[in-house]
């Protein structure tokens, strides 16, 4: 479990021959972070012409951290159960058509942590979206760190849908995971498309 690690640790169990951890949770990971540089950034706001909404963004912020983090842990169960739909015996004809099944039904489950990020990456975006118009000038590059960390927590969760794609059968499903595919990269583009106009704002 995430929260019973410190970070050196869940890095290194991540760097580690363990199949999980691994880039679903990165993602993850990611995200929280992207989270938490929000929250620090509007703390930082202090306007008084502000002040509501920094409060709002903040707290919300706040919430979304371990909504983000409870992720790295749905990844790596779900990936667990993956491995444990191909470690099915398939010596016989109805073995083989239980653990294609499973297998099936495994990787449904898997695709889930992932399409659950684009949710909270969504949300996490709007914030950082609503810092730039009012926060504090001192602290545009965390929003900008913000949004880069969105973008690749996203970014990773696509590479992770489009595995779990590949794999399935059903057409219904395989449209569904399209869908949030695209939906996924235009948040990508979207949060990269933020981070650049904060830097560019930082040149001036």
């Amino acid at each position: 479990m995430i929260d019973s690690q410190n970070v050196r640790a869940y890095v290194e169990r991540m760097a580690s021959d363990e199949p999980a951890p691994g880039g679903g949770a990165a993602a993850a990971l990611q995200l929280a972070l992207g989270a938490a540089l929000v929250g620090m950034s509007a703390r930082y706001t202090t306007a008084p012409e502000y002040a509501d909404d920094a409060r709002h963004a903040a707290a919300r912020a706040e919430e979304l951290i371990p909504a983000a983090l409870r992720l790295a842990d749905a990844d790596a169960e779900a990936f667990g159960a993956l491995s444990a739909a191909y470690a099915l015996p398939k010596d016989s004809d109805q073995e083989q058509s239980e653990r294609s099944r499973a297998i099936q039904e495994a990787t449904v489950g898997a695709a889930r942590p992932p399409r659950d990020l684009v949710d909270v990456g969504t949300e996490v975006l709007e914030l950082t979206r609503e810092l730039e118009t009012w926060v504090n000038p001192n602290v545009l590059s965390d929003v900008a760190a913000a949004a880069e960390a969105i973008r690749a927590a996203v970014a990773t969760a696509v590479a992770t849908i489009e595995t779990n794609l590949a794999s399935l059968k059903d057409p219904a499903t395989r449209e569904e995971l399209s869908a949030d595919v695209e939906r996924a990269e235009e948040l990508a583009a979207g949060a990269a498309q933020l981070a650049r106009r904060i830097r560019e704002r930082i040149r001036g």
